[in-house]
């Protein structure tokens, strides 16, 4: 697959692909996805192998996307193009104008709609990662695992530094300090480690029912309400799960709905309106930039070990 592999998708709706699929990348450094001035490029590690993707919409928002494929993941990378795009999301039922805010946003963006690449384990891991830390450590913790652990990405993706992230035992056979020297704590690698020891039957989430995927996924040790909402939201499409237990999450739809930052009880009486699709109301007031004001000096990143070239 030297030239790749091309599929045009047709879509229902322009599609804002930005706004879609930026959700899927894990900072600004994410070693496994990056976007230039016509598109997004992803190296993923699918069930059939390792795959880079490009998807470009022209102008960026446009009911065609023009979607190309490298490497032995390639064919199940473009199968699953009309999911990553939001294709299946279905926001029937939704009523934005139960708020004037998430009215406006949803006259900003209706076409917006949730993605879902099935990618479960990737999701996971990354997610773990980012448990309880700062964005800034936990992308930078990220990305050095996945530099110093996955491989190339195919096609051009090697030429861009695409790097797809490790297999299930590449993840599960890196050292304890390998993890420390990326800044994630014991805790994390090993319920990370013990995660991946799962990875088919977690793969298998993508065609269960919300609740049995729900009991499947947080049946791990240290899998908690947090990490299966950003592994439904990525993953597995989901409009209804909320990132409750996050750091900042609850106080800016607070502050962005009353003008006072809440709790996650205080998120959750406040989303119950839009039950079935509340995952989608967080996701456009992010999307708008509503965050409540920052005071007080940022928090700083830990240090785990005293390690050279972290």
């Amino acid at each position: 697959m030297t030239d790749g592999t091309v599929r045009t998708v047709r879509c229902s709706r322009p599609v804002p692909l930005g706004a879609v699929v930026g959700i899927l990348r894990r900072g600004g450094g994410d070693p496994a996805s990056r976007r230039d001035g016509h598109g997004w490029w992803f190296a993923w590690r699918t069930p059939d192998g390792p795959a880079t993707l490009r998807l470009e919409a022209a102008g960026g928002v446009a009911e065609e996307v023009t979607a190309t494929a490298w490497g032995s993941g390639a064919v199940w990378a473009l199968e699953r193009v009309p999911d990553t795009l939001g294709e299946h999301d279905d926001p029937t039922g939704f009523d934005p104008s139960l708020h004037p805010l998430v009215g406006e946003e949803w006259r900003r963006r209706p076409h917006w709609r949730v993605p879902r690449t099935g990618l479960v384990v990737q999701s996971l891991v990354a997610s773990v990662i980012e448990q309880k830390v700062t964005g800034k450590e936990a992308f930078a913790g990220y990305r050095r695992l996945v530099r110093r652990f996955g491989e190339p990405a195919p096609g051009p993706g090697e030429a861009l530094r695409l790097v797809v992230p490790p297999t299930p035992e590449g993840w599960r056979t890196i050292p304890s300090w390998e993890w420390l020297a990326a800044g994630v704590d014991g805790g994390r690698s090993r319920t990370a480690v013990s995660a991946v020891r799962h990875a088919g039957r977690l793969e298998e989430c993508v065609g269960l029912p919300r609740d049995a995927a729900h009991a499947r996924l947080t049946a791990l040790p240290g899998v908690g309400a947090w990490t299966w909402a950003e592994v439904a939201q990525r993953a597995l499409g989901l409009p209804d799960e909320v990132s409750f237990g996050d750091y900042h999450v609850a106080k800016d739809i607070g502050w962005a709905l009353t003008g006072s930052p809440v709790d996650d009880a205080g998120l959750a009486e406040l989303l119950e309106p839009w039950r079935g699709h509340r995952y989608r109301v967080q996701r456009l007031l992010e999307l708008g930039g509503h965050h409540r004001p920052r005071r007080g000096p940022r928090m700083s990143t830990p240090t785990h070990l005293p390690v050279r070239g972290r």
